[in-house]
Order: structure tokens, then C-alpha cells, then sequence
């Protein structure tokens, strides 16, 4: 399995998470149907602004979605910069990450 460490990890102005890979791209992410987009511009992924679900809730999504169709497992590393991020969800979402490595 390929691997990308994150970059990024942001909360936008408009409430979207965002994860910006460290190096590739995933502009079809869309045909997942998953409610995962790709962002040209910021070369991000995103998630709509959560409703039902929490941040983690949609990090996990992004995750998951990115690995079942790209065959990619996204890692946090020392590098990854957190923007609008609390601490507890940066925990938690370095644990879902973290799990993906074991696969």
C-alpha cells in the first residue's frame, strides 16, 4: 500500500475539514460518492461542513474513502501542521490515522 503523510490539517472558514496530502493528488475522489471532495486550488481534501457528524467523524471518512479507492494510507507525521483543530480531536484523529499503517 502506497503512503502519503499529511500536511495539513485545517477547519476552514466555511466549517469544512480539510486534509492536504504531503505529495499526491486525488481529483476523482468524487466517483466515491462518499461526500469527500478534492480541491483543485488548496490541493486538499474536504468534507462538507458537519451536520450529524463530528470532525472526527469526517477525518475517519476522508481516511477511509481515500484508501478504499486509491489504495493510499494517509499518516500523520512530526510535519503536520493542525490549523482550528482542538487538541482532543487532533489526538483521536492521529489514532485513526496511526490504524491505517497497521493494515
Amino acid at each position: 500500500m502506497k503512503r502519503d503523510v499529511i500536511a495539513e490539517v485545517e477547519v476552514d472558514a466555511a466549517g469544512r475539514l480539510r486534509v492536504r496530502p504531503g505529495s499526491l493528488l486525488f481529483p476523482l475522489i468524487w466517483r466515491a460518492a462518499a461526500e469527500v471532495h478534492w480541491d483543485d486550488v488548496s490541493r486538499t481534501l474536504f468534507s462538507p461542513k458537519p451536520r450529524d457528524w463530528t470532525y472526527v467523524d469526517w477525518f475517519t471518512r476522508i481516511i477511509e474513502v481515500v484508501k478504499d479507492e486509491y489504495g493510499v494510507a494517509l499518516e500523520i507525521g512530526k510535519s503536520t501542521r493542525w490549523v482550528g483543530i482542538s487538541h482532543n480531536d487532533r489526538i483521536a484523529m492521529s489514532a485513526i490515522a496511526a490504524s491505517t499503517r497497521q493494515d
